[in-house]
């Protein structure tokens, strides 16, 4: 299933919780062998690969309350911050993975339970 958005800037994508925002690498048409393979063979595969662009926040963990004063509420949020960081190269499940387009591009948006390896390159992105 796919889903077509029409934002102005990807900048104004807020993800909730543990979704990580994902744009595929260029998948080589060719294999090991030399066969050329037809569009969209690639995109079956189970596990697929991207570069990480939005990182949610995390997963919530409850807020601590005193037992004496039950009566107060407490708006803070606090998260346990998700191990995948902007920029990394992420091995990913593809079943767990949503497909939406921003202006006619791909991008997949995945829990990151859904995520199997990932490789940070320091030096890649300065």
């Amino acid at each position: 299933m796919s889903i077509k958005l029409d934002f102005e800037l990807l900048e104004k994508v807020l993800l909730v919780g543990d979704k990580l925002l994902i744009k595929p690498t260029a998948q080589s048409g060719k294999t090991k062998s030399g066969l050329y393979l037809p569009p969209g063979v690639q995109e079956k595969e189970k596990i697929q690969q991207g570069y990480i662009l939005k990182v949610g926040p995390g997963y919530p963990i409850p807020a601590l309350r005193d037992a004496d004063e039950t009566w107060k509420t407490n708006d803070d949020v606090t998260y346990i911050p998700l191990q995948a960081q902007v920029g990394d190269l992420a091995v990913f499940l593809q079943t767990g993975a949503y497909e939406i387009f921003f202006n006619n591009e791909k991008y997949y948006i995945l829990p990151h339970a859904s995520v199997l390896m990932l490789v940070r390159d320091k030096g890649l992105f300065q």
